[in-house]
């Protein structure tokens, strides 16, 4: 297609946009597809009365019959949730809530990011597999027959995941299949974890370890390590690989695409990604300045975690200032060119953003805990769930204590190699407000104004929005204009 800016307005205008339209289900796979019993057992069981079904773009032409099939067998009164404000793999517990539901079906993909406000079920796109072609492909990448390996997989996968094990189990005894477990007590679909944070907890099954990372839960056994399995990934190359790759940097992976049928090894450098991470964060420990981007509603604690960095920004002697604002751009961040970097607290699969294109870098609360936290170092650990940086989690640091910040310890800038400072200023406490706009720096007496951002953003004012009743003069209504903005029916034509 080409380029729009490169066109004439009238072209532009007349256009016809191709789009991929996807065709409806066939009404006897409805069942098959959509699981329309297993749902409707679950309305009934807990008497639900209000029902949000929540469908993802792509599954929004099959949502009507969906919803009026629940509707005729359970007699419940449907709500179809779509274009959700952040993720669709997301749980949209905001917009339910907005109509009153008593429960969330949520379709599609699915990041399996907890929640806590009302009752879930999970029912994941049965997308097909060859699961002979997957174990052939599993053979050519793992000739040894004793190897240790770990079977991950997409969501849509997950129903022929037993298949394949069945066919791979008599000649590989080490095989460890991964188990999709939703964590939360109001999550019925699925199994669910007890431990809230911890990313490894002891198992029931004799002496073996579990292990939990994005809701899949893995037993290996007691005393080995994650790192001494390699990983098959049975999926499309996207968010869900990568997180694991990036968070178990250590493995060696292989995948297979159940659409193009072919397996390989992922070469992707993870050592060259995770030092694009690094740089980023080297900007955030450059930055006076961070936004804090509200990048979900629905994940479990993200009001915590927002306060948490509130606090060990304020605690680096920077500021720190929250924008709630949907999906991101690049045009709704440079509306705010005063912030030198911001935090994204998202879920796992929506939070490694590539700020490449954006003016200021996006960074993770990790990254920006390893910028502004003294006790946490860069390591090769990789933190993408925020929820295991709070209290209780697998990788919780705590701040540095009171002593430690007041030591004036200085160092240099991998970016600018100018002198930068890391600790909280000078009569400023943990406890006062963060709206400060003069603080004392130093027994010399040099004043530093902390809060140019603020005064920035309190200036700025978007006109035309003010009610002013009782201002504004009565007139008589007129006939507006008639046409295009380009071209006014009463402007004629341009000579």
């Amino acid at each position: 297609m080409a380029d729009a800016f490169s066109s004439s307005s009238e072209t532009v205008i007349q256009r016809v946009v191709d789009i991929t339209v996807t065709t409806n289900t066939a009404p006897e796979k409805l069942e098959e597809s959509y699981e329309i019993k297993k749902t409707c057992d679950f309305i009934r069981e807990h008497h639900f009365e209000k029902v949000a079904l929540q469908f993802p773009d792509e599954l929004l032409v099959d949502s009507v019959a969906v919803a009026v099939e629940i509707e005729k067998i359970c007699n419940v009164k449907t709500f179809i949730l779509g274009d959700t404000s952040y993720g669709s793999c997301c749980v949209d517990e905001v917009d339910a809530e907005h109509v009153g539901a008593d429960c969330i079906v949520h379709y599609g993909s699915a990041c399996l990011s907890p929640s806590k406000r009302l009752p879930l079920m999970y029912i994941f796109e049965k997308r097909p597999v060859d699961v002979e072609k997957c174990a052939s492909a599993f053979k050519e990448l793992y000739p040894d027959t004793q190897s240790h390996t770990i079977i991950l997989y997409d969501v849509n996968y997950a129903h022929a995941i037993n298949d394949l094990v069945t066919l791979l189990s008599p000649e590989y005894p080490n095989l460890v299949p991964s188990e999709v477990v939703v964590e939360g007590e109001q999550c019925y679909s699925h199994g669910r974890i007890p431990r809230q944070h911890n990313e490894t907890s002891p198992s029931e099954q004799g002496n073996d370890c579990a292990i939990y990372q994005f809701g899949r839960q893995i037993f290996i056994k007691s005393g080995s390590s994650i790192t001494d399995y390699s990983v098959f990934y049975v999926g499309q190359e996207g968010a869900t690989l990568r997180n694991f790759m990036m968070t178990w940097n250590r493995c060696s992976f292989c995948s297979f695409d159940p659409l193009t049928l072919k397996g390989r090894t992922e070469s992707v450098s993870i050592n060259r990604a995770l030092m694009k991470r690094y740089y980023a964060i080297e900007r955030a420990k450059d930055a006076s300045v961070v936004g804090i981007l509200v990048g979900t509603l629905g994940v479990a604690d993200y009001l915590t975690i927002i306060q948490q960095l509130k606090e060990t920004i304020h605690r680096a002697g920077k500021k720190s200032y929250t924008f709630a604002m949907g999906k991101l751009n690049v045009p709704k961040l440079a509306n705010f060119l005063e912030i030198e970097v911001f935090v994204l607290i998202a879920c796992p699969e929506n939070s490694l953003l590539d700020s490449s294109e954006f003016y200021k870098p996006v960074v993770t609360p990790f990254e920006m805990e390893v910028a502004c936290n003294k006790n946490r170092e860069w390591s090769e650990e990789y933190v993408i769930d925020f929820r295991q940086l709070l209290p209780g989690g697998q990788s919780h640091v705590p701040l540095a204590n009171r002593q430690q910040e007041e030591a004036d310890e200085t160092d240099v800038s991998l970016i600018t190699g100018a002198l930068r400072r890391h600790n909280l200023l000078e009569g400023d406490s943990a406890e006062s407000s963060y709206c400060s706009s003069v603080v004392l720096r130093n027994q010399t007496m040099t004043v530093a104004n902390t809060n140019v951002a603020a005064s920035f953003l309190a200036e700025r004012s978007w006109r035309g929005l003010e009610q002013k009743l009782g201002e504004t003069p009565v007139v008589k209504a007129v006939e507006g204009r008639r046409g295009i903005a380009i071209a006014y029916e009463e402007e004629g034509t341009s000579p």
